[in-house]
């Protein structure tokens, strides 16, 4: 549930419901996806939360692959917990866990704030469960368990949890503790009581968490925290809440915190929180990356595109059937403007629109390069790699009533060692995007409604490529088509039994062409949203115009201006207005205050 679709589809509805039922809500549906076959690929295509190599640190012998983790808070019951594991944390805390079960008070929202608050008698699910449920998991994450009860019963958890447990957190520390676990032990402790433990420090207490609860960080905490780490360097300290921005997260790590966890304020923030704070950490020590190889060859490769629907595009306002298209038909194009005008004109219609979708993916294509996979973006790679595999399947889709031209082969030909060669020159990048955004503010609001706004668009072109590749294969036409040139495929298929094939052609490249250009704005739309990055605006910006324009003025100039049949089209250019005009900000603007 990435940010786009948590504020604008589902936190206005699930707000108005009490915290704990939009809580399970939540945690069991994203559970429920996660358990499905490739459940976990379908959340990492939605949100992208892989971290950058920069970012992996190794604290207490565990490796990290970021420094965020999600406070016990926010899953008490572990019911999201599977879920949690694909959103981006390097470890989660679990507990309080005590021997026994306990009710609790499940949390509640303030009604002036809307901010989440949680009550300090928590939700137990006692020691069995918590075994039962962690030993069902298969996550990468680190556990850091946090005990609670007497000596003797915190003896019994780390006994009994140790084998699952990356790491345990208690308020009060016992040196018995040690002898029974390998893994590190951390102290709660509030941040005023922080100067009284480091007095006391046993060597065999690794370091502190220092429970910040739901203020947000400000300039004294941060004093306190760096005193602590100048004095004590040798302890880790870790935070557990504070933090409802990026700014946040930033500040605190840069204070010489080792770890944070994320608590009610990433409840309020949305669940792309994680992700901001890293690609804002990422963004302070910003370093000209090394070129990528590679990334000419799919330059190239966007450019040919491009060049070829500029051709396309030429032979439809003039020619509009090539040689070999009369070859095929048997049929000189004369014979059919004489016989009904209407054929060539839909004729047209079908090639203006492959032409304009063609030359809006070729400037997907190459921005993607020059701005993503030249500075080494896995996510640009990813993109560039799922729309031109499309686009060579696509070819198959050619042929679904036996008309196949050799111009379209050739053409597929070329592209095709470009598009190899950039594969193999790119399979190994791995760097993540930065982001100048820091704070939940107007501009970044309206970046969400604008990137909801452009998933929907990408959306709705992949759905559109897939339907009308469909009909290329199958019926053909819809009925406002049959409507518009005024014949039905009957009396076509009486006037040339091989004109319906060359028609099926071209809606097949369309809807593939369509299909391909559709996964390009998809993925860009879902996994290039950083703030400040202007060529991602630009990129959507130019790259909708040839189709847009293209493909909505070939219908008024040839008076085929069914309502119906060019609904989808005016939804699509809404989507993509709106989209531009409240993205427009997020992307000129660097996240300041």
């Amino acid at each position: 549930m990435p940010d786009w679709s948590y504020h604008i589809m589902f936190h206005p509805f699930l707000k108005k419901l009490p915290p704990y039922q939009t809580r399970e809500f939540i945690h069991k549906g994203m559970t429920s996806i996660s358990n499905l076959p490739k459940g976990e690929k379908i959340i990492h295509f939605l949100g992208r939360e892989e971290s950058s190599p920069q970012l992996i640190k190794t604290i207490d012998d565990n490796l990290l692959v970021n420094s965020i983790g999600l406070s016990g808070k926010i899953d008490p019951l572990l019911t999201g917990t599977k879920a949690f594991s694909n959103l981006g944390f390097s470890f989660i805390e679990v507990g309080p866990v005590t021997i026994q079960p306990k009710r609790g008070t499940p949390p509640s929202r303030n009604p002036n704030t809307q901010q989440v608050e949680f009550s300090s008698d928590l939700e137990l699910i006692g020691l069995q469960a918590t075994k039962r449920k962690l030993k069902k998991l298969s996550i990468s994450q680190a556990i850091f368990i946090r005990l609670a009860g007497t000596t003797s019963e915190i003896r019994m958890l780390i006994q009994e949890l140790n084998s699952v447990a990356s790491g345990f957190i208690v308020d009060v520390f016992d040196e018995d503790y040690a002898q029974f676990t390998h893994n590190p032990i951390y102290v709660s402790t509030a941040l005023n009581d922080l100067h009284i433990q480091a007095s006391g420090m046993s060597k065999s207490i690794k370091g502190y968490v220092v429970e910040l609860g739901e203020e947000n960080v400000n300039s004294l905490t941060l004093k306190k925290l760096r005193d602590f780490t100048s004095k004590c360097p040798a302890k880790t300290l870790l935070t557990s809440g504070g933090i409802s921005e990026p700014i946040h997260g930033v500040q605190l790590l840069k204070s010489g915190v080792d770890l944070i966890m994320l608590q009610g304020g990433y409840v309020t923030s949305g669940p792309g929180l994680t992700k901001r704070i890293n690609e804002a950490l990422l963004n302070l020590d910003v370093q000209q990356p090394e070129e990528t190889p590679g990334w000419k060859s799919f330059w190239i490769f966007g450019l040919l595109i491009f060049l070829g629907g500029l051709l396309a595009l030429l032979f439809s306002i003039t020619t509009i059937l090539l040689p070999y298209d009369e070859t095929f038909l048997r049929m000189q194009r004369e014979e059919i403007w004489a016989f009904n005008e209407r054929i060539m004109l839909f004729m047209t219609h079908d090639r203006i629109t492959l032409a304009g979708t063609m030359i809006s993916g070729g400037i997907l294509y190459m921005t993607l390069s020059y701005f993503g996979v030249k500075n080494g973006l896995k996510w640009a790679k990813d993109a560039i790699n799922a729309a031109a595999i499309i686009g060579f399947l696509g070819i198959f889709a050619f042929i679904g009533f036996g008309y196949f031209d050799w111009l379209h082969l050739v053409f597929w030909m070329i592209l095709l060692p470009f598009y190899i060669d950039g594969y193999r020159k790119t399979r190994y990048i791995n760097e993540t995007p930065t982001s100048s955004n820091l704070f939940n503010d107007s501009v970044w609001r309206k970046g969400v409604l604008g990137q909801f706004f452009f998933v929907m668009l990408g959306f709705s072109f992949v759905i559109g490529g897939v339907v009308i590749s469909t009909f290329g294969v199958t019926s053909v036409f819809v009925p406002t088509d049959l409507l518009y040139i005024c014949m039905t495929p009957d009396q076509l298929q009486l006037f040339n039994n091989r004109l319906i094939p060359v028609i099926a052609h071209d809606r097949a490249g369309f809807g593939s062409a369509l299909l391909s250009v559709g996964i390009l704005v998809l993925t860009l739309s879902l996994w290039g949203f950083q703030q400040g990055k202007k060529w991602v605006w630009w990129t959507l910006f130019l790259g909708g115009l040839p189709a847009f324009i293209s493909g909505i003025s070939i219908h008024f100039i040839i008076g085929y201006i069914s309502f119906i049949h060019l609904l989808p089209a005016y939804v699509a250019l809404g989507l993509y207005c709106l989209g531009l005009y409240f993205s427009y900000h997020f992307f000129s603007k660097s996240s300041v205050k």
